[in-house]
């Protein structure tokens, strides 16, 4: 758990450095699916998936 807690870390920096700079690479690319493949096997991902749930809800909801 420690070990894959830290690789979500260090992916998460390398993904804010990398969208910040601008330029999205295929390394890039790589690295932030990467992100969502490790931090998809953490304690965290029902609480992702329960917010992102929540906004599709309401947007969902929104009439133009």
């Amino acid at each position: 758990m420690a070990i894959s807690i830290s690789v979500v870390l260090l992916l998460l920096i390398f993904a804010v450095i990398f969208l910040r700079s601008g330029g999205l690479k295929i390394s890039h690319a790589l690295v932030c699916g990467l992100l969502g493949f490790f931090l998809a096997g953490t304690s965290m991902a029902p609480t992702i998936q329960d917010g992102i749930m929540a906004t599709a809800d309401v947007v969902s909801s929104i009439r133009p």
